[in-house]
């Protein structure tokens, strides 16, 4: 099973907050092609961004650009997992293979391998996942094609969106805000 960092790899993360009670993380892939069993991570722990949260349910909203060997739109896969990417994690949702994970979903549709297919749905949480901003001890977040064919590959363009989870800043974003902050005070 491959894995590779997110640099340079098509993915770009947006975190928003709904209302003070809950946040939401959105994953954004554009023309994003995986091979069978292919993940990489989903977002950048070397530039210090971890979850925070109690991730309820996951909402996806893609289309299949092109198909390999039979890999459908529903393919596209959400893990959690350790940090390294290995089988028999916290969370599956999405792709054929079953990855051993605690609890395993599928997302509501895209059952279908034509490019132009999509999946489109959220889907809840058996039990929710707590995350306190450590990946070390919370799990990694991975996104890829959970279809495990020698051959399958998979393009997507959309979004996949984590609800009740909040992106913390990289140490460095939080210094930037906080000068900011001083200049923007500064000048009154």
């Amino acid at each position: 099973m491959n894995s590779s960092t997110l640099a340079g790899l098509g993915l770009a993360i947006a975190s928003t907050i709904a209302t003070a009670a809950s946040a939401d993380v959105t994953i954004s892939l554009v023309g994003r092609s995986f091979s069978g069993l292919s993940f990489i991570e989903a977002l950048d722990y070397e530039a210090g961004q971890e979850l925070v949260g109690v991730l309820t349910a996951a909402s996806i909203n893609v289309t299949l650009d092109a198909s390999v060997a039979y890999t459908y739109a529903d393919d596209l896969c959400l893990y959690v997992g350790g940090t390294e990417f290995t089988t028999g994690g916290l969370l599956q949702i999405g792709g054929y293979d079953n990855l051993g994970a605690n609890e395993r979903l599928g997302w509501p549709n895209g059952n279908w391998d034509a490019p132009g297919t999509t999946s489109i749905g959220t889907v809840t949480l058996l039990e929710a996942l707590q995350f306190n901003g450590n990946r070390l001890t919370d799990g990694t977040i991975w996104i890829g094609n959970g279809y495990g064919s020698d051959e399958a590959s998979g393009t997507w363009t959309g979004t996949i969106t984590l609800h009740g989870v909040d992106v913390i800043p990289a140490p460095g974003a939080i210094a930037l805000l906080g000068l900011a902050g001083l200049v923007a005070r500064r000048r009154r």
